[in-house]
């Protein structure tokens, strides 16, 4: 009874983790001693070969911090004009009626130098929020691996990747807030400021402090269900892409060829994430546009439709912003030499429970 409940778990569970805690095997003592390694754990592991720092360590998270920063500041202040257009079309429909017909009108009313509008809360709000959601979502997997064991681990992957990335989300949304508020008040509002130096003190001396955290719960609503689709949908890719479409193992490709693989595995959880989030995505920009209104109030104006206005321009963005965060994340990775583990192979103990080894 016991293995054939555990192959029917194993088989339910539609993805695969990349990650889960090794715990040490009975084995000859030489054999670790001779070859002067110890078996890797999640939470905390000796400095292996080529590794710079231990697994699970404080430098290791704060390198992966940075890496979020890196990843999320540069590429989100990159795409600030189709960010610009995109809030634009779900705020005022009637006026950006296309991609292409919002750049235009942007351009003949504010110039080339409009496009940019918004740049330095966008800069600064999604460094913030990089730095706590890839940061935090190393943090979270460690613990959340340690509390369910090495077989729970491995059986629930993918719930695992999803719990991680949630509770990441729900700091860096937070950490974001003021400065989205601020970005899309400058972006939608014409001639209500220009730069962040305006905009802040004019929010905070209107509506107090509330003018920067009213949007949190949307923002919740739409980063999270993005950011569980971004992570869990990217592991599961890179290791659909390794087991069926690279011709060798990981560990013999070379470091560009795995980063090509991210680059690769990041746009197709892009595209999804894109999906999943646009909705509340819609009913940010016009809550922070508008004052006194909550998100239910604009939700029933914007209507079915409405909540989808913006979506293709979305898309492309999003799949070029996930793509590119996990390469310049993996990059940073790769860079500081911090541990990469493979994708891991089912416990031994659980392979004897399932009765495929002697």
């Amino acid at each position: 009874m016991y293995p054939t409940t555990l192959t029917q778990l194993a088989r339910a569970n539609p993805f695969s983790a990349p990650i889960f805690k090794l715990q040490q095997v009975e084995e000859p003592k030489q054999s670790s001693v001779a070859h002067g390694h110890t078996n890797r754990r999640l939470a905390a592991a000796a400095v292996e070969e080529g590794d710079s720092c231990e697994f699970g360590s404080t430098k290791y998270f704060i390198l992966c911090g940075f890496g979020g920063i890196l990843s999320c500041g540069t590429t989100h202040t990159a795409v600030v004009p189709l960010d610009l257009v995109k809030c634009r079309m779900q705020v005022d429909p009637s006026k950006y009626k296309t991609i292409f017909n919002g750049f235009t009108v942007t351009v003949r009313e504010d110039g080339v130098r409009g496009l940019a509008k918004g740049w330095a809360p966008t800069f600064i709000g999604y460094s913030m929020q990089g730095l706590c959601k890839f940061g935090f979502y190393e943090v979270f997997k460690i613990l959340y691996s340690d509390l369910l064991g090495e077989e729970n681990t491995y059986l629930w992957r993918t719930s695992l990747y999803l719990a991680a990335s949630a509770s990441a989300e729900f700091f860096a949304d937070i950490a974001l807030a003021p400065m989205e508020a601020c970005k899309v008040r400058i972006q939608t509002q014409p001639g209500y400021a220009n730069t962040l130096r305006e905009c802040a003190p004019k929010m905070y001396a209107e509506e107090g402090l509330w003018a920067f955290y009213k949007g949190v719960v949307p923002l919740w609503m739409r980063q999270i269900p993005y950011t569980m689709m971004k992570f869990a949908c990217f592991e599961r890719t890179v290791e659909a892409l390794y087991k069926y479409v690279v011709p060798k193992p990981r560990g013999d490709c070379s470091k560009p060829e795995q980063l090509v693989v991210t680059f690769v595995a990041g746009y197709i959880a892009g595209v999804f994430c894109a999906i999943v989030s646009h909705p509340a995505d819609s009913v940010v920009s016009v809550l922070n546009k508008e004052k006194g209104s909550t998100a239910l109030q604009v939700l029933k104006r914007l209507g079915p439709k409405g909540v989808w206005k913006g979506l293709f321009a979305r898309i492309i963005m999003i799949g070029t912003l996930t793509a590119l965060q996990w390469f310049i994340y993996d990059s940073v990775k790769v860079y500081f030499r911090l541990p990469r583990p493979l994708p891991p192979e089912m416990p031994e103990s659980l392979k004897k429970k399932l009765g495929l080894t002697e």
